[in-house]
């Protein structure tokens, strides 16, 4: 049983990896990644309300009332993650991508760990958590200076300026995951129902990326998405929403079940090693980006760096 819900954790964290690239496909059909995440997210929520309505878990809405109001704004770093998924991974790749989300996740979580924020224990830097935070750093560092050579013939070149830019904003997008974590766990704790839990963030994220829509439209800063194509997108390009809410659920679930370390440990390995298949193999229509051997130094580097943290 304890080697199956091991299994679970790394396969989740496939699914968060997958999540990014079959977005790009819901993304090429509405025309704007604004649009798009709205979409993934809508569906998100919707499987979400299914599951807690089955799971007769909504009843806990009643206690939104005793819950401080910033423990509900957990849901706003879904937005920026998903919508820099769309827009990073056919400008980087797949695995340079992840490993900036992967970057900003762990260093995100040693912060709230070390100084005790939004209610965590605080924890002390040992060894094993230095050791680890620079073989991650290592890694994404060989990871980016191997994108020029695994890039595909006619990939667009970028300036220094635009490239940092992107690389930043990967960055940042993986380090609100733990917050967002933490600022869910406050949640829980005030409500104890994990699904209505990520019923409200979800609800939360989706509510900001639509207004987030409007106002670019209204600006004209993104066109208006569009309907019709959906009918012609592959029927994976569906499944963003559906592997968004299997992650949420299997998190909540498995965290309690095997620990957060060791479930943070797998999820990140699991979207690490996802991510390298994706672009190796071209998946999901994504560009082909070998798998060369600074960037297979510089996965293994992400991924030794992420245990040693999780674990230590």
């Amino acid at each position: 049983m304890h080697t199956a819900l091991l299994a679970a954790a790394l396969l989740v964290g496939c699914l968060l990896a997958v999540q990014a690239s079959v977005n790009l496909q819901l993304n090429s059909a509405v025309g704007t990644p604004y649009g798009a995440s709205t979409i993934q997210l809508g569906v998100a929520t919707g499987l979400l309300v299914v599951l807690a309505v089955a799971a007769g878990a909504l009843g806990a809405l009643g206690k939104l009332p005793d819950v401080e109001p910033w423990q509900l704004l957990g849901g706003l770093a879904s937005p920026l993650y998903i919508t820099s998924g769309i827009l990073l991974f056919p400008r980087l790749g797949a695995l340079a991508a992840v490993g900036l989300f992967v970057t900003g996740q762990m260093f995100a979580s040693l912060a709230l760990d070390l100084f005790g924020l939004l209610g965590l224990e605080r924890k002390e830097l040992g060894a094993g958590i230095v050791l680890g935070a620079a073989a991650v750093l290592a890694g994404i560092v060989v990871i980016i200076r191997g994108m020029k050579a695994a890039a595909p013939a006619g990939a667009p070149a970028m300036s220094s300026a635009g490239r940092a830019g992107w690389l930043a904003l990967g960055v940042v997008a993986g380090g609100v995951l733990p917050v967002q974590g933490a600022v869910n766990a406050r949640l829980r704790a005030r409500i104890e129902e994990p699904l209505t839990v990520a019923v409200i963030s979800f609800a939360v994220a989706t509510f900001t990326i639509a207004v987030v829509l409007l106002v670019l439209h209204a600006t004209r800063r993104t066109p208006r998405p569009r309907i019709v194509p959906l009918k012609k997108m592959p029927w994976w390009g569906w499944l963003g929403g559906a592997c968004a809410a299997a992650y949420v659920t299997g998190t909540f679930l498995l965290i309690p079940a095997i620990g957060a370390a060791v479930t943070i440990a797998l999820t990140v390995t699991g979207q690490q090693l996802t991510s390298a298949l994706i672009d190796h193999k071209g998946l999901f229509k994504l560009p082909r980006r070998s798998l060369t051997r600074p960037r297979a130094l510089g996965l293994a580097l992400l991924i030794a760096g992420s245990l040693t943290i999780q674990l230590a």
